[in-house]
C-alpha cells in the first residue's frame, strides 16, 4: 500500500495530554505578578528569589498585600480557592526558579525541586473559637501561643508502587495533610497484560520508598491567648500541619500569628469509640495547614504585630516627660487598695522591668524583676497579683495549690495516634515574655517549688524526660504571695521561723515584702472609709480626676513601648554610688551575724546587687532615659531597703535581739507575779508601774501584753483600759 495516491487515511495514535487552558492562565497571571511587581524599581521577589537559591533555600515569602495591589481578582481566587490555587503559585515559582537557575552558571535547572509558597498576610484575625464550617477550605489567620510541638516526620508526596504479581508499576501523587494514602485496590495492568492482571490478588501494590519523594512535616498544637479566653471558659486549641521549610521554626511557650487553611481530616479513631469503629462516619477533626508563621517577636521587629501610631509615639513622649511619673504610674496600680505605695512601686518596677544583657562570653543576666509578697491574711496580695494580670501585656495567674512542677515548667505527654512523645509548655513557658503571679505561693510542695529555681535565675527550663532533651525559654517576671508558716506574723519569732522558705528560694527575689496587719486606730478608719466608698461609689470618679490616674489600657501599652524601644544602662557615678552601698551593707550584716550568732534566712549576696542594678535601670525606663542617673540609684536604694532590708532587719533589730528577750521574759514573769489569775487590773496602773517606776520601755510593755493575749492568759475590757488575767 502506498501513501501517494490521493486518498483519505486514518491510523490510530496515543491520545494527547489535554491541557486545561484556565489554570495555564493562572499560572502564568501568578508568573507574571513574580516577575513584574516591584517597589521603588526594585523587583523584590525576583531578587528575593535569586537570594534563597544561592544558599540553597528552595521557597519564596509572598505579602498578600502586595497580590491585591496587582491583581486583585488573582488575590480571591486563592483565598477562595487555595488547595488548587497554591500548586500553580508553586509551580509559576519553580518555573522561575528554574529560569533563574539556567542564567546562572552554578547550578542545573534540573535540580531545582519544587518550591515552597510562603505567605504573609494582615488580614483580620480570626479567633479559634469562632473557626466554624464557613472557614473550611478557606485561608484563615489566627493568632495565639504554641503549646507543644512534634519532632519531625517524613510524608510521602510522589509515592512509586509495584505491583507484587505481575511487577507493573505506577506513580500515585499524594495532598498533603493529615489523610491517610488510599491505595489501588485492583492491579492497573494494560490492556495487553489482561490475564496477567485477573490474576493478580486484591490490593496488590507496595510501596517503593527508594523511587518516592518525601517531606519534612511536624505537627503543632496552637492555643488560644489567655487574654482571648473569656471568663469561666477553658482555652480552646487545635492542631496545625506544617511541612518544608516551615518545620523548627517555633518552641512551646511561643506566641505566633498563622496564615493557613482551615482544613478537615479523617480520624483513624472515631472520638467515643474504643474499637476505632464508630457510627459518626461524616464527622471530621479540624486543623491547619499552615502557609505562613510569624512569632510576635518578629512582628515587633518588623512593626506588624505590635505596631504604634505616630500619635501614640507622641503621646508616649509626652508621658515620659511627665516630672511625676513614677508616683503616677504607682497611684496607677490598684487604685482600690487602700496604701501600701511601696508595694505598689515595686509592682510598677515588675511590669517594666530592667535591661536584658548578653555578654560577650555568651552569658544570659535577666532584666525581670522578681517580688515577693508575705504576710497576713487580709491584706490585699491576691488583689494586686489579679491587677498585675490584668495589667501585664503577657501574664499567666496560678495557685500554688493547684500548681505541680510540670504544670509550672512543662510536661511530656504521648500522642494518642502516632504514640510518639511530646512537649506541652507550662505557667512559666507560657507567660515568656511577661509575668506569672503564684498565689499561696506557701502551700506548694518543696519538689514542686524547687522546679522554678532555674527559670527564675537563668530564664530557661531544662527537659530531660523520655529521651526529650532540652531548653525552653521562660523569660518571665515572677509575682508570688505567700502567707507565714503560722498564718499570721508572729513578731516573737525571727523572719526565718515565720518564712518557711529554703536560702535558695528567698535569693532570687529583687524585692521581699513582709505585709503586717497592724492595729492602728486612724489606718483602719482611713482603710474604713476607703472601702465604705468604694462600696457605695461615692468619691470614687472624683478621686480618680485628682489623681490623674493612667488608664490601664495605656498602662499596657505604654509598657510594651519601653520595654521595645528602650534599654538603659548605668552612668559612672551611679556604678560607684551602687558599688559602695552594696559594700557597705555587706559588712553590716558580717557584724550582725558576728553579734548574733546565727545565719540569715534571707541572704543579701551579687543577686541583691543585680537586683538593685536592674530597679535602677527601670526607673531610667520609665521616662525613656538611656542613661540611669544617681537619683534612680537613690530610689532603687530605697526601695529595695523598704523591702528586702528591713525584713532581713526585722531579724537582726527586732524581737529577736538576745537583751530585747531576755527583758522581754524577765518582764513577762513579773507581771505575772503581781497579777494573780482571777484578777482584774486598770491598763494605766499596770502601765504607770511597770513603765515610770521600773523603768521598762514602753514597747517591750506592749509586747509583752500583745503575747500574753494571744496565749489567752490575759483578755482586754472596756476598749482596753482593764485587763483580767485567765490563766
Amino acid at each position: 500500500m502506498s501513501y501517494d495516491r490521493p486518498d483519505v487515511f486514518s491510523a490510530s495514535v496515543f491520545p494527547g495530554e489535554t491541557t486545561d487552558d484556565t489554570h495555564n492562565e493562572i499560572t502564568k497571571a501568578f508568573r507574571t505578578f513574580l516577575l513584574e511587581f516591584r517597589l521603588d524599581e526594585k523587583f523584590i521577589y525576583r531578587d528575593q528569589l535569586r537570594e534563597n537559591l544561592l544558599v540553597n533555600h528552595y521557597y519564596l515569602t509572598v505579602s498578600s498585600d502586595h497580590l491585591i495591589a496587582m491583581n486583585e481578582e488573582l488575590h480571591k481566587k486563592l483565598t477562595d480557592d487555595p488547595a488548587e490555587m497554591i500548586p500553580l503559585f508553586e509551580k509559576a515559582i519553580t518555573e522561575i526558579a528554574k529560569r533563574i537557575a539556567y542564567l546562572s552558571s552554578d547550578k542545573l535547572a534540573n535540580d531545582i525541586p519544587q518550591c515552597q509558597l510562603i505567605l504573609s498576610s494582615n488580614a483580620n484575625r480570626t479567633m479559634i473559637r469562632d473557626l466554624d464550617s464557613v472557614h473550611i477550605s478557606k485561608i484563615v489567620r489566627v493568632s495565639g501561643i504554641i503549646i507543644s510541638t512534634s519532632v519531625l516526620s517524613s510524608r510521602a508526596t510522589l509515592v512509586q508502587l509495584i505491583c507484587r504479581n505481575c511487577k507493573h508499576t505506577t506513580r500515585l501523587q499524594i495532598s498533603l495533610g493529615f489523610g491517610q494514602v488510599n491505595l489501588p485496590k485492583k492491579c492497573l495492568g494494560n490492556e495487553e497484560a489482561l490475564e496477567n492482571r485477573n490474576k493478580c490478588p486484591p490490593d496488590p501494590y507496595v510501596i517503593v520508598h527508594d523511587k518516592s519523594t518525601f517531606i519534612d512535616q511536624q505537627v503543632l498544637k496552637l492555643q488560644e491567648s489567655p487574654d482571648m479566653v473569656p471568663v469561666g471558659e477553658m482555652p480552646r486549641h487545635i492542631l496545625m500541619q506544617a511541612d518544608r521549610y516551615l518545620t523548627n521554626q517555633v518552641v512551646p511557650g511561643t506566641r505566633v500569628t498563622v496564615v493557613g487553611i482551615y482544613s478537615i481530616y479523617q480520624s483513624k479513631k472515631q472520638p467515643g469509640s474504643s474499637t476505632g469503629v464508630g457510627n459518626t462516619v461524616a464527622i471530621r477533626n479540624p486543623y491547619l495547614k499552615v502557609l505562613g508563621i510569624k512569632t510576635d517577636l518578629e512582628q515587633g521587629l518588623n512593626g506588624e504585630g505590635i505596631s504604634f501610631t505616630d500619635e501614640e509615639e507622641e503621646q508616649f513622649r509626652q508621658v515620659s516627660r511627665i516630672p511625676n511619673l513614677y508616683e503616677k504610674l504607682a497611684q496607677s496600680i490598684a487604685p482600690s487598695i487602700y496604701g501600701n505605695d511601696d508595694i505598689k512601686k515595686s509592682i510598677v518596677c515588675l511590669l517594666f522591668g530592667g535591661s536584658k544583657k548578653i555578654l560577650p562570653d555568651g552569658m544570659r543576666l535577666r532584666g525581670d524583676i522578681n517580688v515577693l509578697l508575705l504576710g497576713d491574711p487580709g491584706t490585699a496580695k491576691s488583689q494586686l497579683l489579679k491587677f498585675v494580670e490584668k495589667a501585664s501585656p503577657i501574664a499567666v495567674y496560678t495557685s500554688g495549690k493547684g500548681s505541680s512542677a510540670a504544670g509550672l515548667t512543662a510536661s511530656v505527654q504521648r500522642d494518642p495516634q502516632t504514640r510518639d512523645f511530646y512537649l506541652e509548655g507550662g505557667a512559666m513557658v507560657l507567660a515568656d515574655g511577661g509575668v506569672v503571679c503564684i498565689d499561696e505561693f506557701d502551700k506548694m510542695r518543696d519538689e514542686d517549688r524547687v522546679a522554678i529555681h532555674e527559670a527564675m535565675e537563668q530564664q530557661t527550663i531544662s527537659i530531660a524526660k523520655a529521651g526529650i532533651t532540652t531548653v525552653l525559654n521562660s523569660r518571665t517576671s515572677v509575682l508570688a504571695a505567700a502567707n507565714p508558716i503560722y498564718g499570721r506574723y508572729d513578731e516573737t519569732k525571727s523572719p526565718g521561723e515565720n518564712i518557711d522558705f529554703q536560702t535558695t528560694i528567698l535569693s532570687r527575689f529583687d524585692m521581699i515584702f513582709i505585709v503586717k496587719d497592724d492595729h492602728n486606730e486612724q489606718r483602719d478608719m482611713n482603710i474604713a472609709h476607703h472601702v465604705l466608698n468604694i462600696h457605695t461609689g461615692k468619691q470614687q470618679n472624683q478621686d480618680e480626676a485628682e489623681s490623674g490616674e493612667i488608664p490601664l489600657d495605656f498602662l499596657k501599652k505604654y509598657v510594651q513601648y519601653t520595654k521595645l524601644r528602650c534599654a538603659p544602662r548605668l552612668s559612672p557615678e551611679a556604678s560607684e554610688r551602687l558599688s559602695s552601698h552594696f559594700v557597705g551593707i555587706r559588712r553590716k550584716l558580717l557584724y550582725n551575724e558576728q553579734n548574733s550568732k546565727e545565719r540569715l534566712s534571707i541572704p543579701i549576696t551579687v543577686r541583691q546587687l543585680e537586683a538593685i542594678i536592674r530597679i535602677t535601670e527601670l526607673l531610667a525606663k520609665m521616662r525613656l532615659d538611656i542613661v540611669a542617673t544617681e537619683e534612680d540609684v537613690e530610689e532603687a536604694i530605697r526601695l529595695f531597703t523598704a523591702s528586702t532590708m528591713d525584713a532581713v532587719d526585722q531579724g537582726i533589730t527586732g524581737y529577736r535581739n538576745q537583751e530585747f528577750m531576755k527583758r522581754l521574759d524577765d518582764l513577762e514573769r513579773e507581771i505575772g507575779s503581781r497579777f494573780p489569775k482571777g484578777w482584774t487590773a486598770k491598763h494605766s496602773v499596770l502601765r504607770n508601774e511597770f513603765v515610770l517606776n521600773k523603768g521598762y520601755s514602753e514597747e517591750l510593755f506592749d509586747a509583752v501584753l500583745t503575747i500574753m493575749e494571744r496565749r489567752g492568759e490575759i483578755r482586754f475590757l472596756n476598749q482596753r483600759r482593764q485587763i483580767r488575767r485567765l490563766m
